[in-house]
């Protein structure tokens, strides 16, 4: 395992903010950690980085116990924090150069390391400007440059697309499938189940200090028991027709507003059978479209929908 939590507890005061908390992340993942607001998220990041203290448990990265002095596993480690950590009264070139040579000490190999990280988030020709004078966008690419400069083998990415175009939002995300590819771990913090969805190979839902539910895509959608929906738009069927479909192997909740027939399947199977009843029965339809549920609908189903702070 690259990193392993074993029943760690954290408390701020009379608040628990890990509760006996417990992942398993494997060498080549991207490995999606999602929760509400205050759910622990950057708690246990901090605590797998012994930024912060907690009273009981282990933390283990590539297989050996994390401290606060093991610069050796820390060398392996790139972290990008949600909030822009970069100097200002250094240009593109100098900070990276800065953030590389904490962990590279040798002076040809930084400067190759160096020039690597500006091609890669494609930054060459804003190499000689002041971060004050960067867009959005280029602000969170260099902020990512300097996290990943040194080659680190586990990658800590945490809300890296916050307030950026669409572009900008695009070319973070091939980046970081790209550093998947060339063999670096990933662990990713998002408000954006669109991008867990497009990156990520493994899923985690916590709230309170705990995993709630991990899996795929799909199983965390199978977990929950989330099922397609099959719309049909502008529909003539009367009631007894509904019920009659309702009793259909593989339906599930049928919903009839405003001309429009909304039924949960099971299966493609399930949607031949209402199909074929509706021809056998003369009952028409504008239109028809399958709907599956989305990351962010396991999400809601997970966590709650109310608001969070």
């Amino acid at each position: 395992m690259i990193v392993e939590f074993k029943d760690v507890l954290k408390r701020f005061d009379s608040l628990i903010a890990l509760d006996n908390f417990n992942i398993q992340i494997k060498e080549g993942e991207v490995y999606g950690l999602l929760g509400p607001n205050g759910s622990g998220k950057t708690t246990a990041i901090n605590c797998m980085l012994s930024l912060l203290h907690y009273e009981k448990g282990q933390v283990y990265l590539f297989g050996e116990k994390m401290s606060q002095n093991r610069f050796d596993i820390k060398a392996k480690i790139g972290y990008v924090p949600q909030e822009i950590a970069v100097f200002e009264e250094l240009t593109v070139y100098e900070n990276i150069d800065f953030f590389c040579g904490l962990y590279v000490k040798d002076n040809d190999t930084r400067k190759k390391y160096v020039e690597d990280a500006i091609e890669f988030v494609d930054l060459n020709d804003f190499r000689k400007f002041y971060p004050k004078k960067l867009s959005g966008g280029l602000k969170r690419r260099l902020n990512i440059a300097c996290g990943i400069a040194h080659k680190p083998q586990l990658i800590i990415l945490d809300e890296p697309t916050v307030a950026v175009d669409p572009q900008s939002r695009n070319s973070i995300l091939e980046g970081i499938k790209k550093l998947n590819k060339n063999g670096a771990t990933v662990i990713y913090t998002t408000h954006y189940m669109e991008e867990v969805e497009q990156i990520c190979t493994r899923i985690s839902i916590m709230d309170k200090g705990k995993i709630l539910i991990s899996g795929d895509k799909y199983e965390l959608k199978k977990l929950v028991g989330l099922s397609d929906s099959l719309i049909l738009k502008d529909i003539e069927i009367d009631s007894s027709n509904i019920e009659t479909i309702r009793k259909i192997d593989g339906v599930g909740k049928v919903v009839s507003q405003n001309r429009n027939l909304d039924v949960q399947i099971k299966d493609k199977m399930t949607v031949t059978k209402i199909l074929m009843y509706l021809e056998k029965n003369n009952i028409f339809f504008q239109s028809i479209n399958i709907l599956s549920p989305t990351l962010n609908d396991v999400f809601l189903e997970i966590t709650g929908r109310e608001l969070r702070d």
